[in-house]
């Protein structure tokens, strides 16, 4: 029987690489950004959300685009150093970037949608599934005007391109971030459903 000591000296580089992940992404670049502009406290404007749509209501069109490659490319970075030490590592660290973009420690656990870190996720482990699933994105937000319909459906498919694009490892990575991104979108979901979600360009009261 392995030892406790031997289990762990087997485990910790897994432990590492999801914690890594976990701090890179719940660095929350909007919140900053606004901040450093003057702009104040994001969750205070629009609805209330630290992520790149919401930052686009204070009107700072390259903040907002700033903001959105930050946020992305916390997820690519994360599973690009983590792959240095094998894809195993490279999955946990990107399912780790999301999870602290979604609930980051330094905010109370109230993050973003995970809708840019995902797709960053998506971009360094599978880049043809991730192209995929950003051109799903853009194809539905103009078709539909509705950026929550677009990550809702980019998401729902990106578990697919992963399987026909990369391989079930990949897959499973997509299927994981689908299902937080979902989750985070439920108000969205509910408002999809009533007829209320806003349309890209709008300024909701709500979160």
């Amino acid at each position: 029987m392995p030892s406790p000591l031997g289990d762990f000296s087997y485990t910790w580089p897994f432990l590492v690489a999801a914690i890594a992940g976990y701090l890179l992404g719940s660095i929350p670049f909007g919140l900053v950004l606004t901040r450093l502009a003057g702009l104040g406290d994001i969750r205070r404007i629009g609805s209330g959300n630290i992520g790149a749509t919401n930052v686009l209501r204070t009107g700072n069109k390259a903040l907002a685009a700033l903001t959105l490659l930050l946020d992305g490319s916390k997820g690519a970075v994360a599973v690009l150093v983590a792959a240095e030490m094998g894809p195993d590592m490279a999955v946990l660290a990107g399912a780790g970037a999301v999870l602290g973009h979604l609930f980051p420690v330094w905010l109370r656990f109230k993050g973003g949608k995970g809708v840019a870190t995902g797709l960053g996720v998506l971009l360094a482990s599978a880049f043809p599934a991730g192209l995929a699933a950003c051109a799903t994105w853009l194809a539905a937000a103009a078709l539909f005007r509705y950026s929550s319909l677009a990550a809702l459906l980019a998401f729902l498919l990106s578990p697919l391109y992963a399987w026909l694009l990369a391989d079930p490892q990949q897959a499973q990575l997509a299927a994981f971030i689908a299902l937080l991104v979902w989750l985070r979108h439920h108000a969205n979901i509910r408002r999809l459903i009533r007829g209320e979600e806003p349309k890209i360009g709008k300024n909701p009261k709500h979160s």
